[in-house]
């Protein structure tokens, strides 16, 4: 299973979301959704593996192609054998950017988590 549980034990989780003009484009869940299709080569699979049903997989697809110049996800039809969804040139390079930005945000919160985290209860 590919989704991410929260566990109970502490850290430092930063949930990065971009905002398109047509609301949230890009965040954590649409970043696996991404990560998903691109292992899969399917959004009825990926949304499988992800624990969510093929309409939410959909909407969170539509969702990132109208807030991109380009769609991030191709969906080509024709079943089994021809059909499939496969991430765009620009729907790799936008999660890759995610990603980067994701780890330097994280990177640069740390001094400050340090400072946060003596203050939590053991």
């Amino acid at each position: 299973m590919a989704t991410q549980r929260k566990s109970n034990r502490g850290g430092l989780h930063l949930r990065i979301r971009v905002v398109g003009t047509a609301g949230d484009a890009l965040g954590p869940g649409k970043a696996q959704l991404l990560e998903a299709v691109a292992r899969t080569g399917s959004l009825r699979q990926a949304a499988a593996e992800l624990e969510m049903s093929y309409m939410k997989a959909w909407r969170l697809a539509n969702a990132m192609n109208v807030n991109f110049r380009s769609p991030l996800l191709e969906t080509s039809r024709g079943g089994n054998l021809r059909g499939g969804t496969q991430l765009t040139a620009l729907g790799q390079k936008a999660l890759a950017a995610y990603h980067r930005m994701t780890a330097r945000a994280t990177e640069a919160a740390q001094k400050e988590w340090k400072a946060l985290a003596v203050l939590l209860k053991k």
